[in-house]
């Protein structure tokens, strides 16, 4: 509906992905969504553009109604209902290439929040006393705690386009054995997914080791080798055409992050506004790459 307030009120995809930060494919897929919910058509070909149908436009309007009262209650709610200081423990690169890009929303949405974001040294790591909630990734095992799933992610090489011009290009999956394998701590994930592939005889321990996946991120955007990410952290990266993924091949993480807090802290009044924000962003980012 926001995708379909924007588009009627700038009248082009382009100016509406602009707008929400969403690329132009992603506006047309959540606009054809709604399509396909209503049962109608909303747009309509003229020349070589596309605008609202009659019907579309009068339905826009009533959307454009509806998100003013729906923002009206926001900020209502926000200004006196939610408030006072919270933190939030969430892994490095979730933070830095995720949580980062869109928090300035959230403290928009609730202006009497003081938000502080904080970094273990473990992707699994809840033991931090002055964190009130942890965005961690692990199997989703946390002994008395509660432990909310957020997103579920799977892993793909990643590499720089000169890298790729570097080496000739992947024409199949052997071929990032002439490059250095860039890890996250292990070697677990580029093991699984060499042996998906089907690659005989690899030597995943090989090449450069890092503790942190921003690390891994600026050495694969450098052209140092072939990372192996998921494209919740790479989105913005592969938009912007910093990093692109020779191979579609992607193999499942046995891993997923989860929203872990104490049960004692469900009722939360911070804890309800900032879980029901972060679903939100990572819905809209799952529709952004389709």
């Amino acid at each position: 509906m926001r995708a379909l307030d924007s588009f009627a009120r700038h009248g082009s995809v382009w100016r509406a992905a602009d707008e929400l930060r969403l690329t132009r494919s992603a506006v047309s897929h959540q606009l054809r969504l709604l399509e396909r919910d209503l049962g109608f058509d909303l747009l309509q070909r003229i020349g070589k553009g596309v605008a609202l149908t009659p019907r579309g436009q009068r339905y826009a309007s009533d959307v454009r109604k509806a998100l003013t009262v729906l923002g009206d209650a926001v900020s209502r709610h926000a200004g006196t209902g939610v408030g006072g200081s919270f933190s939030v423990s969430c892994t490095p690169g979730f933070a830095s290439l995720f949580l980062c890009t869109h928090i300035g929303e959230f403290r928009q949405m609730y202006p009497d929040v003081a938000l502080r974001i904080l970094t273990p040294r473990r992707l699994d790591d809840v033991s931090n006393a002055d964190a009130d909630a942890f965005i961690a990734f692990g199997v989703g095992n946390w002994p008395n705690r509660a432990a909310e799933l957020l997103c579920e992610i799977s892993f793909t090489p990643l590499c720089s386009p000169t890298l790729l011009n570097k080496v000739g290009g992947f024409s199949r999956p052997a071929d990032v054995l002439r490059a250095n394998l860039l890890h996250l701590g292990d070697t677990e994930d580029w093991a699984r997914w060499l042996a998906l592939s089907k690659v005989e005889n690899p030597d995943p321990d090989s090449g450069i080791f890092f503790s942190d996946m921003n690390l891994v991120f600026s050495a694969a955007i450098a052209g140092q080798g072939i990372a192996m990410g998921d494209e919740l952290t790479s989105r913005r990266a592969l938009s912007e055409g910093r990093l692109v993924k020779p191979f579609e091949a992607s193999v499942p993480s046995p891993r997923s992050y989860f929203l872990v807090f104490e049960h004692a802290k469900a009722s939360h009044p911070v804890l309800n506004a900032f879980s029901d924000w972060l679903r939100a962003k990572l819905s809209e980012n799952k529709l952004a790459t389709y």
